[in-house]
């Protein structure tokens, strides 16, 4: 039985020895049988060992940056094989919706999940069944954009598609146009911006292991230590498939101050300030704006007809119902959740009506028609008088 030897020739019982005949025309008659055969799926050494029977790894400090590039549909590679006979089997490749791609010789093979290197390894072990020297080189020249999920607390949750070039913009605020790989801030600002209810310090980045497993691993962000000490480390690089999850703080004046002069935030909100002020009406204040402020916006409150001590804040939350909250109206107020909070995007801010404006009104409503009856008996008597 003849056995492979090294340098590419056979060895027989008789000890001649004899070199392997390697034409290029023998390709493709192996390419034929090979292009029958289905999907070549990755091996159980090229994917990622799970990580627990939850299918969730916690990696609170986890190295993100060190996080491998997961292939996927739309990547486009290029591969370079370095066996002189079969350097024309390389090329551009491109990842199909399926996660395959048609390779040379080898047909559909799945590469969908696999980081570069596992790819790397897997087509070198394909293509040494039918080459004498199978390394290969394999790069992304042009990776797909990625989509990621960003939930929680921010103004528009969602599923978003990021590229290297992106538009983002906070709500109500300026078009930023963002060049680079995506990181989790661009994906904040493409969602409007945090909501005043974000809690910094508690924001969770959930992403999928390399392999066909679906393992995920979560890792904890801190957003607070990238706003103070400009930590970096905090704003990670995103991968397709991502999910972004921003938690909900305990306290609604937790931070307020930082955030909202933070970019992660929205610029501008429009809130409805109406009842006992000199201009009622929709307004756009910048955001955080308090509720002292933005009756100060509107006018201020009418002299003797406006309530202080009665203010309504009324607010649609995200399930569709309301909230009604009253306030007492103190100039002396800074920005305090349970005396002067800070207003969010669709507000309304109601001023009642002062004792002295309900009595009035009333007054009004009794005596207005009668004064125009009293005004028509004085013309019709006028009327006669000129007659007689």
């Amino acid at each position: 039985m003849p056995r492979p030897c090294p340098g590419g020739s056979v060895s027989t019982r008789k000890g001649r020895r004899r070199t392997l005949w390697r034409p290029s025309a023998a390709l493709l008659l192996v390419t034929v049988s090979v292009l029958h055969q289905p999907f070549l799926q990755p091996s159980a050494s090229a994917q990622a060992v799970p990580a627990n029977k939850s299918g969730i790894s916690r990696a609170a400090d986890a190295p993100t940056a060190a996080d491998a590039y997961l292939l996927g549909p739309g990547d486009q590679l290029l591969l370079e094989i370095f066996d002189p006979v079969a350097k024309d089997l390389g090329g551009t490749v491109e990842i199909l919706n399926d996660g395959s791609a048609s390779l040379a010789l080898l047909g559909s093979v799945i590469l969908e999940g696999l980081t570069v290197n596992q790819a790397s390894l897997w087509l070198s072990r394909l293509y040494s069944r039918y080459l004498l020297r199978s390394d290969l080189n394999l790069r992304v020249v042009r990776p797909r954009p990625i989509q990621v999920s960003v939930v929680g607390e921010v103004q528009s949750p969602g599923l978003y598609s990021l590229t290297t070039t992106e538009v983002s913009q906070t709500t109500g605020g300026p078009a930023t146009t963002i060049s680079g790989l995506p990181t989790v801030v661009t994906a904040i600002q493409k969602a409007g911006g945090l909501t005043l209810s974000a809690n910094l310090d508690d924001v969770l980045l959930r992403r999928r292991l390399p392999g066909a497993s679906g393992q995920l691993k979560e890792i904890d962000l801190d957003l607070l230590a990238l706003l103070r000490q400009g930590d970096k480390r905090q704003n990670p690089f995103l991968f397709d498939g991502d999910t972004l999850i921003i938690g909900k703080a305990a306290s609604l004046d937790r931070d307020v101050m930082e955030l909202a002069a933070a970019n992660l935030s929205p610029q501008q909100i429009k809130v409805n300030v109406i009842g006992e002020v000199v201009t009622p009406g929709s307004l756009d204040v910048k955001a955080n704006t308090p509720l002292v402020q933005a009756i100060l916006a509107a006018g201020g409150p009418k002299t003797f007809r406006a309530k202080h001590s009665n203010v309504e804040l009324v607010r649609i939350n995200r399930n569709g119902t309301a909230t009604r909250e009253l306030f007492q109206l103190d100039y002396n107020q800074g920005v305090s959740g349970p005396r002067n909070p800070p207003l969010r995007d669709g507000d309304t801010v109601i001023v009642n009506r002062s004792a002295y404006a309900v009595a009035t009104d009333a007054l009004g409503a009794v005596t207005t028609p009668l004064s125009g009856l009293v005004n028509s008996f004085a013309f019709i008597d006028i009327f006669n008088n000129n007659r007689n």
